[in-house]
């Protein structure tokens, strides 16, 4: 799995055009090999599409230099449903198999239900055992090399190993300076789960993300002294936290300087610095939270890791 995964979510979800295609090559061309995407996303279909592509131009040689990544979205999350949701996917990307495959979070909707924005009357609870025992069956089937979950607690990522056969590889969250998961990286790493960063500079421009990070005057500092970007900082930093980093950027430029963050490394002075900055969760869950719902809070959805 490569370290540095290129994120394909754009906002508002499901709006796409041919510059996204073009996006996708572009990345590939800067040397991006792992892609992130799901089905809520709306750009499986143009990431197969730059896959094709890729292909015949020469940019790579086959579909098994890539890594591609995707998400069981939360009106399919049902035990029945899951294994024709990965074919979907399948399908849109143009694929044979999946590199990963994850829950996109902790709570099913109502079947049938589809996009990002519902009535807060369809969220239920999800039935962890079956929908794990569905995601099972898609790596089983070839569907999948590996299986894992986002969005998930400690508490509830226990939840789905106390049933597993096979355990999850990956817990995608939310991660970046002013949200560093210690707590959540020290228990994924004693169970052998890879913790991957998406968010990595806060999530600005998305439905719920802020500009903390890339206002914050301590990273400032620190990316002047270095001659780096400030997003360069942060990537660092959670490369040096041994995780994997989904980054997001359809600018040519920024894609090539998110790729420059191998040949140097911050201080001991300045991971010190980072680890002072005040913690606060920036994605509290608000779609999947609701008060008819299993999360009524923040703090039932997280399990107090907020």
């Amino acid at each position: 799995m490569p370290i540095l995964g290129f994120g394909t979510a754009s906002y508002p979800l499901g709006e796409t055009n041919s510059d996204t295609k073009l996006a996708f090559l572009q990345a590939i061309k800067h040397g991006y090999r792992h892609f992130d995407t799901a089905s809520i996303y709306g750009t499986e279909q143009p990431l197969g599409e730059a896959i094709v592509e890729a292909i015949s131009v020469g940019l790579i040689k086959s579909r098994d230099e890539l890594f591609i990544t995707s998400k069981l979205w939360c009106g399919d999350a049902h035990g029945d449903l899951v294994v024709p949701a990965l074919r979907r996917s399948l399908e849109n990307l143009k694929l044979d198999y999946l590199d990963l495959y994850l829950i996109h979070g902790p709570v099913s909707f109502k079947k049938g239900v589809e996009g990002y924005l519902r009535d807060e009357k369809d969220h239920v609870a999800m039935d962890f055992g079956a929908v794990w025992a569905a995601m099972e069956d898609c790596q089983r089937l070839g569907l999948t090399k590996s299986i894992g979950v986002s969005n998930f607690s400690c508490k509830k990522v226990a939840d789905i190993l106390a049933t597993a056969k096979i355990p999850p590889a990956v817990n995608q969250v939310e991660m970046n300076p002013l949200w560093q998961q210690k707590k959540l990286r020290e228990f994924c790493n004693a169970n052998g789960i890879l913790l991957s960063a998406f968010s990595p500079l806060g999530g600005k421009g998305t439905s719920w993300g802020t500009d903390r990070v890339l206002e914050c005057e301590v990273l400032k500092e620190i990316a002047k002294a270095k001659g780096k970007t400030l997003a360069q900082v942060c990537l660092r930093w959670a490369y040096e936290q041994g995780v994997s980093i989904i980054v997001k950027s359809f600018n040519n430029e920024r894609m090539k300087q998110n790729l420059e963050i191998f040949d140097w490394s911050l201080s001991e002075d300045e991971v010190n610095k980072i680890n002072e900055i005040p913690q606060r969760r920036g994605y509290q869950g608000e779609n999947i939270i609701s008060k008819y719902g299993p999360f009524k809070t923040p703090e039932e959805l997280w399990d107090g890791e907020i």
